[in-house]
Order: structure tokens, then sequence, then C-alpha cells
């Protein structure tokens, strides 16, 4: 019984203030571990999702989560009410150009342009 009092619960909050959970995890749960939980209930509708755990970033409390960091190491005592859901929103790192399309763009001359206004 101590164990599921351990648990938190988690909800992620989405770009359009969609959610998804709110599901319950062990405070040793890796923020990498959380990344991939969401990578596999991502709405399939949802445009532009995230292809790997790389291109998201979680939120809590204002900061952002490291990988390697655990759920007990992230918590903030200010934020936390026992037996209350945990927000954190996610962060999609929108995709990225090809390769081959970056190196085009780098080829081409950089016109240098200035502007100078007065008000």
């Amino acid at each position: 019984m101590a164990e599921s009092q351990e648990q938190l619960e988690i909800k992620f909050r989405l770009h359009d203030g969609s959610d998804i959970g709110p599901s319950k995890y062990s405070p040793a749960t890796s923020v990498a571990t959380l990344k991939e939980s969401i990578l596999a209930q991502w709405p399939k509708e949802k445009e532009n999702g995230p292809r790997t755990v790389n291109d998201l970033k979680l939120i809590n409390a204002g900061r952002i989560l490291e990988n390697n960091k655990t759920l007990g190491e992230c918590r903030s005592p200010i934020c936390d009410i026992p037996g209350g859901v945990t927000t954190m929103h996610v962060v999609v790192r929108p995709p990225s150009l090809e390769k081959g399309a970056e190196k085009k763009a780098s080829n081409q001359p950089q016109n240098s342009k200035c502007a100078c206004v007065i008000l």
C-alpha cells in the first residue's frame, strides 16, 4: 500500500491544450522513459508529431527536465500537491529541414541587408 502512495499521477499538456493521461509513475522513472511513454500515446491525428524522444521537451514548474534525471529528482515541493495530478507541458521540436535542403541553402550567397528605423 505504501508503494501506491509513492506513485505520482501526471498528465501531459500538449501545445493545443489537449492532454495525454493522467497516468501513474514511480518517482524512480526517468524523464527519458516519460518521453517514450508520450511517444507511444501521441494522438495519431495530430500533425507534426514527434518522431523521437529528442524531439520532445518536458516542462514542469518552469524548468525543462533533463532526460537523465528521475521524477524524484525533478519534483518541486512547492508545486506538488499530495494526491493531486501534476501537469507537465510538452513542447515538440519542429521538424527540421532535410540535410540536402540545408546544404542548398548554405551554398547560396547571402545578401546582407540592413534597415534603420527612426521613430
